[in-house]
């Protein structure tokens, strides 16, 4: 059993921003709660005075990425907005009993979940840090840097920049200004009055989520812990789920395709139908998948 050590309440080093942190229409369907990821570091490296560099360099990195120092609040008219006050990052230190080799290929199960900072959701939206970080040291010598990150605030590509950064100051290197976070989201604000569309959406991305069956939001949804899972699929299998979905469609009246369903489609759509059946859904619940896709623009 992983047994944690100390805690330590990271603030930034210097003084940012304050104040209520715009949050765009983009950020508001994203659950609050936080994404988990590991970092596996094998034991060939001199740990004397790790924990105070991560210290030190955390609380650097958070004066240029500020609003993860921040805690979410709900407006008077129910959207999450930042308010940045300095209440800064937990930093936990841990250390487990076992090698790494036991924890064999990490995958996601009960038993790795010791490795990630754990979030007490029982306290309200305000007192939540929005970025924990776990330190666990193994028998080997080996270490693992866990991450808990609110998804309201980073996707996967700025998740990626900030621990590449935060790595950057670990090692003593400074930031090149081509590396600094740009965080007005306030770009992303639509116009007073919003232009009208100009093309017919067919798809429902601009439609409001669906609630589940008799209730009247989805806070209750939101504060539901992210689940994490690990799907191996052979290139055999990944054949035969495609297969089988287009022969669905060719033998369908109800769905007319004008293209064959490519692996992506396939795999999506079983996924999510045999989570929908999982959760045992009402009959009539409406239900809704969203993939995110990143774009650059030059």
């Amino acid at each position: 059993m992983v047994t944690v050590k100390c805690s330590y309440t990271v603030l930034p080093s210097e003084p940012t921003p304050k104040g209520p942190f715009w949050l765009s229409d983009i950020d508001q369907p994203a659950p609050w709660t936080h994404v988990p990821t590991i970092y596996i570091y094998k034991p060939n490296q001199n740990l004397d005075d790790f924990v105070e560099r991560m210290r030190e360099s955390l609380s650097k990195i958070l004066v240029h990425y500020y609003p993860l120092a921040g805690q979410l609040r709900w407006t008077e008219h129910s959207r999450l907005e930042l308010d940045c006050n300095e209440k800064g990052a937990t930093l936990l230190v841990a250390e487990s009993p076992k090698t790494l080799d036991e924890y064999g290929n990490f995958e996601p199960n009960h038993t790795i979940t010791e490795l990630f900072p754990q979030v007490d959701y029982s306290k309200s939206i305000e007192e939540t840090h929005l970025f924990l970080a776990q330190l666990t040291r193994f028998s080997c010598g080996g270490l693992s840097l866990g991450l808990a990150m609110t998804h309201s605030l980073v996707d996967g590509v700025s998740a990626i920049h900030f621990v590449n950064s935060w790595a950057k100051l670990a090692r003593g290197e400074t930031l090149k200004e081509e590396e600094l976070p740009f965080l007005d989201r306030t770009v992303m604000r639509s116009p007073d009055p919003p232009a009208a569309p100009r093309f017919d959406h067919k798809a429902y991305e601009f439609m409001p989520m669906p609630l589940i069956l008799g209730s009247s939001d989805n806070i209750a949804e939101r504060k539901k812990e992210t689940s994490v899972a690990l799907l191996p699929l052979s290139s055999d299998q990944v054949l035969k789920i495609k297969n089988k979905a287009n022969e669905e469609t060719a033998v369908s009246s109800l769905v007319r395709a004008t293209r064959p369903y490519s692996r992506y489609e396939a795999i999506t759509a079983h996924i999510w139908r045999s989570g929908s059946k999982a959760r045992n859904h009402d009959k009539q619940q409406p239900t809704t998948v969203r993939f995110v896709g990143d774009m650059q623009i030059d």
